[in-house]
C-alpha cells in the first residue's frame, strides 16, 4: 500500500453543474518515484495521436510505417520545441533558476512550440523521404489533434490554463493555493499592479477574479474561473471529427492541414483571449499566443485560396475528356 501514494490532492469544483471532485491529486509516487498525471496525459496524448495517424494513413493508402518513424523523431523536437517556446516569453519565472528550465515534469510547455517544432520536422522529414508534403501533413495533423484533445486534460491535473471569473454554466472553482500567489488575498495589491505593470487588461482579469475569491467549507480559499482547458479539448474534439470526415472529401493534398490551421487558430483566438495565464510578447502587452492564431487563420486562409486556385486552373486546363 505504501508503494503508491497520491500528492498534491485539492478539491476542484463545478458548482453550477453540480459536479464537486473531491481529492484530485495531481499525480502519484510509484516507490518514491514521483509520476505527474500531466505527463501521463501528453504521453496518453502522444501515443493515440499516432494511432490515429496510423489508421488515416492505411485509409489513404499510404505507408503507415513512416509515420512511426516520423513519430518518435517529432515528438522530441516538439517537446523541446515547446518548452523552448515558453520559457523564452517567460523567462522571469526561469531567470533566478535556471536550471529549472529541464523540470518539464510540473507543466510549461507551450502548444504552439510544439506545432511549430513538429511541422518543421514534417518539412524536413518529407524532404529526405520525398513525399508529398501535402498529403503527410494532412495525415500527421489529425493526429496532432488528436494529441490535443487528450493532453489539454493535464492542464485539467495541473490546475493550470484556466481563464477570467465567471459565473457561467462551466465555471470551475480552484484552490488559491494551487493558483498563481497573484490570486491570493495575502499578495498585496502593490505587488500584483507591479506585476502586470503595462498590461492593463491582464491586472483588470486578476484583480475581479481576486474580488470574488470565496471560501468554502473547508475554510480554503478557491477562485472561481472559466475552465479555457475544457473549452480547448472540446474545441479541438469537435475539430478532430471534422477533419476526419473531411477527409474522405478533401479535393487537395494539404487541404486539411490549412483547415486545422485556419479552425483551430479561430478557436485558440477566441480561449486564449480569456486565459490568465498568457505569455506576453516581451515587454508588451499582447498575448504572444493570440497573436500566433491570429496569423495562423490568415496564413491558413491564404495557403487554402491559393491551392484551391491551383487545383481549378488545373482542371479547367484539362481536356474534358481526359476528365
Amino acid at each position: 500500500m505504501n508503494a503508491l501514494l497520491k500528492f498534491g490532492a485539492t478539491d476542484i469544483n463545478f458548482p453550477n453543474i453540480g459536479l464537486y471532485l473531491k481529492n484530485v491529486p495531481d499525480g502519484f509516487t510509484v516507490f518514491g518515484f514521483r509520476i505527474a498525471l500531466y505527463g501521463i496525459f501528453i504521453g496518453l496524448g502522444m501515443m493515440l495521436g499516432y494511432l490515429v495517424a496510423e489508421r488515416t494513413a492505411k485509409r489513404t493508402g499510404q505507408n503507415s510505417e513512416l509515420y512511426l518513424d516520423f513519430t518518435i523523431v517529432a515528438i522530441i523536437i516538439a517537446v523541446v520545441c515547446a518548452r523552448i517556446y515558453y520559457v523564452i516569453f517567460n523567462w522571469s519565472a526561469f531567470s533566478e533558476n535556471p536550471l529549472s528550465v529541464f523540470n518539464i515534469r510540473s507543466g510549461g510547455l507551450a502548444i504552439y512550440g510544439g506545432v511549430i517544432g513538429g511541422v518543421a520536422t514534417a518539412i524536413v522529414f518529407v524532404k529526405i523521404k520525398k513525399l508529398n508534403l501535402g498529403q503527410f501533413l494532412d495525415t500527421a495533423v489529425v493526429g496532432l489533434i488528436t494529441g490535443q484533445v487528450i493532453g489539454r486534460w493535464g492542464n485539467f491535473v495541473n490546475r493550470e490554463c484556466f481563464g477570467t471569473y465567471t459565473n457561467s454554466l462551466f465555471a470551475m472553482q480552484v484552490d488559491v493555493r494551487d493558483a498563481s500567489y497573484c490570486f491570493d488575498p495575502a499578495a498585496s495589491t502593490e505587488y500584483v499592479r507591479n506585476l502586470f505593470a503595462g498590461k492593463p487588461k491582464a491586472l483588470e482579469n486578476i484583480m475581479e477574479i481576486r474580488h470574488h475569491v470565496i471560501t468554502l467549507e473547508n475554510g480554503h480559499n478557491y477562485i472561481q474561473v472559466h475552465p479555457t482547458f475544457l473549452y480547448e479539448s472540446m474545441w479541438n474534439l469537435v475539430l478532430l471529427i471534422f477533419l476526419l470526415i473531411h477527409t474522405k472529401h478533401k479535393k487537395f493534398h494539404g487541404e486539411i492541414f490549412y483547415l486545422y490551421l485556419i479552425v483551430y487558430g479561430i478557436g485558440r483566438f477566441w480561449i486564449e483571449g480569456l486565459r490568465t495565464d498568457q505569455l506576453f510578447l516581451f515587454n508588451t502587452a499582447i498575448p504572444v499566443s493570440q497573436a500566433l492564431s491570429a496569423l495562423l487563420v490568415c496564413l491558413g486562409l491564404v495557403l487554402y485560396i491559393i491551392a484551391f486556385m491551383k487545383k481549378r486552373k488545373a482542371k479547367e486546363e484539362t481536356p474534358a475528356e481526359a476528365q
